[in-house]
């Protein structure tokens, strides 16, 4: 478990943009990414009969939509203990392997750092 207060200030904007954004929505899943200006790009999970998709693909999905064209770094809050392979793939194919994932609980509180690759 990693202690939120010891996260870059930037790091923990991400975590409570995605956090909010499970709240706000009531979506199993609350993610948000950074690209490489800085912006930031924010989702919940996607439900719909003819599209699903996981908060943090829907993020990376808005990402690319604006134009952005890598990621620094990406949070997902979920009840889940890691982010799914699935998810990483989304991070990797727009920020490369060694982009940090970092996952939260629904309190906020990060449980771990996975690399996108």
């Amino acid at each position: 478990m990693t202690d939120s207060s010891a996260l870059d200030p930037e790091d923990r904007k991400i975590v409570t943009l995605a956090r909010s954004a499970r709240a706000r929505n009531g979506v199993p899943e609350g993610a948000a990414v950074r690209d490489e200006t800085g912006r930031t790009y924010v989702a919940g999970t996607v439900s719909l009969d003819s599209l699903k998709l996981s908060a943090l693909q829907t993020a990376v999905a808005m990402a690319v939509a604006s134009g952005a064209t890598s990621l620094e770094a990406a949070a997902v809050v979920t009840e889940a203990e890691t982010a799914s392979d699935a998810d990483r793939a989304a991070v990797r194919d727009l920020g490369g392997a060694g982009t940090p994932v970092l996952v939260a609980g629904p309190d906020g509180t990060v449980r771990t750092t996975v690399t996108a690759g």
